[in-house]
């Protein structure tokens, strides 16, 4: 943050203080009343022991305080499969809200100066099917399902975007036992084909869009597959024979029928069923299929569902990442247990300014105002970045307020106080983003950098609590205290499961390191999967079992505890390279410093463990791209900048200084780059849906270029 006047500071502080004194007296009653909040410093806060090695050693296992005597199984007594979850819900919430989609208006063409044409859509309002009435459309589903062949305990794939019918195939298939196998939308042919052959699917569920762009092209190579139902009604011709295609609401219509009500009797789970079978985004090579267990996703849920204050059928969640990854899935069941709304959205017009929303017209959030939110860091740094351009351009009075009021808050929030007054004031336009209501908002995925974690704690008036999870431990692990602010840390353990670490020698990591235990996390407890479909030696090399009965993952994430329990991830085995004159590299590490540099919309680091330096690869920022080109007094198009040896020079410079304020070792440094013109995106295949980096993708991909970079010494 830059400097401001000092005589602007004084009576920018004046004012604060005779608010906060005038304020103080109500505050104070209140808190004589009994509703003092949890405004204790950040220092006290973090002084009460969240978690600890049970055994007294350094390598644990660390356990929430909560969770001493028994790992949490269940929410309520008794539901412990997710069957008896949804129904719980739609005897008690049945009238109320559940899932929510926006009306389609219409769309329309918008011509760019440069002559390019973006189709951008206008929405209207949400329109919203009750628990009941969800259960209902389940229930009928699962029939149909059945009256076309499907069987209890055998598997069924849905390949669909995030949306309302995806929740609804997933509650009838938890309704009648079909163990769901979930493939990304982004996934390429040989994926899809490898997923639905390997788990003998004979139905898939998809939408009309993706069975014409992706599904269609790999029939042939999926023999077993024989109906394929469309979600969106829109149903096609020229199929291979023997596959009949059907839409999903004739089908719900059919069973609905008093005649068929018979095919209603079904088989109900048993806790220790397979729920899911969730593919991965294949970031490391050719998706595994994760075994996820109803009493699995149980324990996430009531893990999650702690951490989550005042969790209750008054919250709306807005779902928009990829129901196929674990942290979207669990939390919208989380949602689900509680009786919340959840309304239906994509990236593409989450916001007002997202790319198909038509300018003028409303996004996602304006006009369904949700309260709970999950995020990936991709998606929170496009945030971050987009508001402090808008702050640069602002008028020197008006930026020199801004970070008046945001280093104020800041320092306020680390003693546990609120600032009403710098948020209605001078935050207000930017939680309105996100519709205004947000309350929480939790990030999963990847690692949030520090200075987008504060920008969001600050400017978006919630908390941003960071989790820690994979799709081997149901998305379970840790999540931060709603409460706590700091920055570059994931947590304590949740209380459905426990962690420990292991010496990792080979990386100079070990459980008697001072000041901070370090070294790779293992997660054990009910959250932990039952392994790799049909892949048992991947499966013996990542989990076992120990002499307690117990399930564990090894992860291959380092991290460190912290005094008061919380865990840090610092590292990651597989992002660790050794360079020829013996130096360990951590690829993942110079990648996360790197991306707080405003040039840089995303990074990906690579070594030769041949070469004595590391390189990058480099979607720059165009906005800044082009005004770093106008200092240097380069002219050229957008491409023309990307591919100029002088510009690469210029952002090297810029990358180089950012890396030695970051205080990192000249070796961990890139020496040379080269510049992206196009965005990475899951339809490039270069990143997950998650938007984690595909190294091997990327390697492939800039082959060349890593060639001339390494060659031309």
């Amino acid at each position: 943050m830059e400097e401001v006047n000092p005589l602007v500071e004084v009576v920018f502080r004046l004012m604060v203080w005779l608010y906060s004194a005038l304020c103080f007296l109500p505050s104070l009653l209140r808190r004589d009343l009994g509703q003092k909040s949890s405004s204790m410093s950040l220092e006290e806060q973090m002084s009460q022991l969240k978690a600890r090695s049970v055994g007294g050693t350094p390598d644990g296992p660390y356990r929430d305080l909560k969770s001493q005597q028994k790992l949490a199984c269940f929410l309520k007594a008794g539901v412990d499969t997710l069957d008896k979850v949804f129904e719980t819900a739609a005897q008690h919430y049945h009238g109320q809200d559940f899932i929510g989609t926006r009306e389609f208006l219409r769309e329309e063409d918008e011509h760019q100066a440069n002559g390019k044409v973006f189709k951008k859509v206008v929405l209207g309002e949400y329109r919203w099917m009750s628990y009941d009435e969800a259960y209902r459309s389940a229930l009928s589903l699962g029939a149909s399902l059945i009256a076309l062949g499907q069987k209890p305990c055998h598997n069924i794939a849905i390949f669909c975007e995030t949306r309302a019918e995806w929740m609804i195939t997933a509650q009838a298939c938890f309704l009648y036992n079909f163990p769901l196998v979930t493939l990304y939308s982004t996934l390429g042919g040989p994926a899809i084909a490898h997923g639905l052959n390997e788990t003998e699917v004979t139905h898939i569920i998809t939408s009309s869009e993706l069975l014409e762009a992706r599904l269609k092209l790999v029939l042939l190579d999926v023999p077993r597959l024989k109906h394929i139902i469309i979600v969106d009604s829109k149903v096609g011709s020229h199929y291979p024979r023997g596959i009949r295609v059907h839409s999903m609401t004739t089908l719900q219509e059919m069973q609905a029928r008093p005649e068929n009500v018979s095919c209603r009797d079904r088989k109900r789970p048993q806790p220790s069923d397979i729920a899911v079978i969730m593919y991965t985004s294949g970031s490391t090579g050719v998706p595994k299929g994760v075994m996820i267990t109803h009493s699995n996703l149980i324990a996430t849920m009531t893990g999650m569902a702690e951490r989550i204050p005042g969790l209750c059928e008054n919250d709306t969640y807005i779902g928009y990442l990829p129901l196929a990854h674990v942290l979207e899935l669990s939390a919208e069941i989380v949602c689900v247990s509680f009786g919340c709304r959840i309304g239906y959205s994509s990236p593409q017009t989450l916001a007002d300014q997202s790319t198909k929303i038509k300018k003028g017209s409303k996004g996602d959030t304006s006009v369904l105002q949700p309260t709970l939110m999950a995020a990936v860091p991709e998606i929170m740094d496009r945030i971050y970045k987009n508001v402090m351009a808008k702050v640069e351009a602002m008028g020197l009075l008006q930026r020199m307020l801004f970070f008046l009021a945001y280093n104020y808050k800041l320092e306020q929030l680390e003693k546990g106080f609120s600032t009403p007054l710098c948020d209605k004031l001078v935050f207000h336009n930017i939680r309105a983003l996100l519709g205004g209501c947000v309350r929480v908002l939790l990030s999963g995925g990847a690692p949030l950098s520090a200075a987008t974690q504060r920008f969001m704690n600050v400017c978006l008036c919630c908390p941003v609590g960071q989790g820690y999870g994979l799709t081997e431990t149901c998305g379970a692990g840790t999540i931060c205290q709603s409460w706590d602010y700091s920055t570059g840390r994931v947590g304590a353990p949740l209380i459905c499961c426990e962690i420990r670490l292991k010496n990792w020698e080979e990386g100079g990591y070990r459980c008697t390191d001072k000041p901070h235990p370090r070294g790779e996390i293992l997660i054990g407890g009910p959250s932990i999967t039952m392994g790799y479909y049909k892949n048992q030696q991947k499966t013996q090399e990542d989990f076992f079992t120990d002499k307690n009965g117990q399930r564990w993952f090894c992860t291959g994430d380092i991290g460190e505890f912290h005094p008061d329990g919380c865990l840090a991830i610092i590292d990651r085995k597989k992002d660790l390279v050794k360079l020829q004159a013996g130096e360990y590299v951590s690829l993942g590490k110079v990648e996360a410093i790197l991306k707080n540099c405003p040039l840089i919309d995303n990074i990906c680091a690579y070594a030769d463990s041949g070469e004595s330096y590391i390189i990058a690869f480099v979607v720059p920022n165009q906005k800044h791209l082009m005004s770093l080109a106008k200092e240097c007094g380069v002219c050229g198009s957008w491409e023309q900048l990307c591919y100029s040896s002088h510009m690469e020079e210029e952002v090297l410079k810029v990358i180089t200084e950012t890396a030695l304020k970051a205080q990192l070792e000249r070796f961990e440094i890139p020496r040379k780059i080269c510049l992206s013109t196009e965005p990475w995106t899951p339809e490039t295949s270069l990143v997950t849906d998650a938007f984690k980096l595909k190294r091997k993708e990327l390697k492939r991909h800039y082959q060349n270029e890593i060639e001339l970079m390494y060659n031309d010494k």
